[in-house]
């Protein structure tokens, strides 16, 4: 078994053929002159794990190229990170469900696939090959250890994602609670934890992706008023689009993680392990 990527997930692919005892296929990549991508893939193995994150169209069709490259061997599909997940349902009259059109591509020349987190698990039916969806909450838990923090509230950004709260809290056994929206009036609303107090204590703030950052911004900000020590956010995949960063680091956020599953300079913690485990069932 031999481990492949696309351009964008070369960091994860290497950790997980680490994780695996195994070598990486050498891939060239490049573009021909009207902007199409081309890629050439080294010498495969009998099994191939294809790893590729689908952070932006480019990444999908970088994807599917991989993939046909890779004819003629048993080939084991990673999507760290799917992108038009969340498109899981039609909300206009006239929208596709993205999420679907997403999946049903991939199935030719594949004998299984792995996603990590996908925002909405009811995805996965679209697939057609068998699908494992792995989580990263006691990944995250390892990383809140490794932080030394003293009896930190986890909390969720809203109830939806108070079960993978409860997930990462239970591998420290930390309180756990989720954020809750009061409205005062018409434009100004409070959050704040639904049960348990936030004052003289560090807060982190988990969540399977982090996209604008808005909410956690301004859900520090008032957590800070409540007497919270220091606010933390962390995540599985850190989207991070139109200056997020930048913007919780302003509202008061202390430190930003992700994982691996898109590679940033924050990437603190890696889906390798997981996946890797996943692999070898």
């Amino acid at each position: 078994m031999k481990v492949i990527s696309t351009e964008k997930s070369q960091i994860l692919a290497a950790r997980i053929a680490t994780a695996l005892n195994t070598t990486l296929v050498d891939v060239k990549f490049s573009r021909f002159p009207d902007g199409e991508l081309y890629l050439a893939a080294g010498k495969l193995d009998k099994e191939t794990v294809i790893v590729g994150s689908i952070t932006d169209s480019d990444a999908l069709v970088q994807l599917l190229l991989l993939i046909d490259a890779c004819e003629g061997s048993q080939n084991y599909l990673v999507l760290p990170y799917m992108g038009y997940a969340r498109q899981d349902k039609k909300f206009k009259d006239g929208e596709p469900i993205s999420a679907r059109a997403i999946a049903g591509i991939f199935g030719k020349g594949i004998k299984d696939c792995i996603t990590v987190n996908i925002h909405e698990p009811s995805v996965l039916r679209y697939f057609n090959m068998p699908v494992t969806n792995i989580s990263l909450a006691g990944d995250i838990g390892d990383c809140i250890t490794s932080m030394g923090l003293s009896d930190p509230l986890i909390l969720a950004p809203d109830d939806g994602a108070l079960a993978f709260a409860q997930s990462v809290a239970s591998t420290g056994g930390w309180d756990c609670d989720h954020l809750e929206k009061t409205r005062l009036s018409g434009v100004d609303v409070k959050m704040a934890p639904k049960k348990l107090c936030a004052a003289s204590r560090p807060v982190v703030i988990v969540d399977d992706i982090i996209s604008t950052g808005g909410t956690i911004a301004t859900a520090a900000s008032m957590l800070y008023k409540q007497g919270a020590t220091d606010v933390y956010a962390i995540c599985v995949h850190g989207v991070l689009i139109g200056g997020a960063y930048t913007h919780l680091k302003v509202g008061g956020i202390r430190d930003i993680c992700c994982s691996d599953t898109i590679e940033r300079s924050c990437s603190r913690f890696s889906a390798a392990k997981s996946i890797a485990a996943a692999l070898k069932g």
